[in-house]
């Protein structure tokens, strides 16, 4: 690459491109920056020259980056992270006095895990701001891919690409209901005795449910739940009425635990251990000192539920 193109990509000409990749579309990358699509269109063209060569593929819905197009965002992105790390390093010498962390977490992660340990560390460090984005497992992955987020906290069957994964542990999924239930006795349930039962179910599109249909077809079981939602607290508060069971990983209900609203039982079926809590960042990212710092925090909560 030649000096001329070397200053190219230092230029806006990049921080376009990248949101152009992020958007799929020069008109949605128009919006999140606040300036006009033909500037953006104007700075890609320049990029284009530049380097001598397409860096998208034009279609029906918008503009996906073509092989050459994957690489300069993967370069761009890591050079733009380095450069917002570095500037945090130096605002960070007296010590962590200034800085943010950006998150990204499941919901079950949002009801009290991440805003508990964000309190304990803002107690050591009052001048760090976090920022927190809420979503499921495939939108924390992308936001952590694409750099937007430090960190990404949620539950896991696979490995993702691109990912790092800063601490793993197993996150066994537990029959959850009301203390006066007549399952809440037992030391073990099966899913085939949770089938006799009205059921509160996350929806197909979420990693726990994926997992509970994948062992009730292997146990030709077959759960109906009589409740099915994307929202971790809708189906707490379903249970909680006294009306049914749910499914749940310790760290959302953890405080409902030691306050009794609810009690959780094992499932029998060992493959429902096959769930594991993540904490990522993006692979070959050097993490800013405050996010480095928060992440043990993070850890050392999360190695309580082992």
């Amino acid at each position: 690459m030649t000096s001329s193109n070397t200053r190219i990509l230092e230029e806006t000409a990049v921080r376009y491109f990248l949101e152009v990749v992020r958007r799929g579309s020069i008109t949605e990358a128009a919006i999140t920056l606040n300036v006009a699509s033909s500037a953006i269109s104007r700075q890609i063209s320049r990029l284009e020259d530049a380097l001598d060569t397409p860096l998208f593929e034009r279609i029906s819905r918008g503009m996906r980056p073509n092989a050459a197009g994957e690489l300069l965002a993967a370069h761009a992105l890591r050079m733009q992270l380095e450069a917002e790390r570095v500037g945090n390093e130096l605002a960070a010498l007296k010590g962590l006095r200034r800085g943010e962390v950006k998150l990204a977490c499941t919901e079950g992660f949002a009801l009290e895990f991440v805003p508990h340990a964000i309190a304990q560390f803002r107690e050591r460090h009052r001048g760090i701001r976090f920022h927190l984005s809420v979503g499921n497992a495939k939108s924390v992955a992308q936001l952590v891919r694409e750099g937007t987020v430090d960190l990404g906290l949620t539950f896991m069957l696979a490995p993702d690409p691109d990912i790092k994964v800063e601490f793993s542990q197993k996150a066994p999924i537990m029959a959850v209901m009301h203390p006066d239930h007549v399952l809440a006795g037992r030391k073990r349930v099966s899913l085939s005795e949770l089938a006799q039962y009205p059921l509160g179910m996350p929806k197909k599109n979420i990693t726990m449910r994926r997992l509970i249909d994948a062992c009730c077809s292997r146990s030709n079981v077959v759960l109906e739940p009589v409740l099915s939602a994307d929202s971790i607290s809708a189906l707490l508060s379903f249970v909680m009425s006294g009306n049914g069971v749910g499914f749940s990983a310790q760290i959302p209900i953890r405080e409902y635990l030691r306050t009794r609203k609810l009690v959780a039982v094992p499932i029998k079926d060992k493959d429902m251990n096959a769930l594991y809590l993540e904490i990522q960042s993006l692979s070959g990212r050097t993490l800013p000192q405050a996010a480095r710092s928060f992440l043990n925090t993070l850890i050392d909560r999360a190695s309580e539920y082992a």
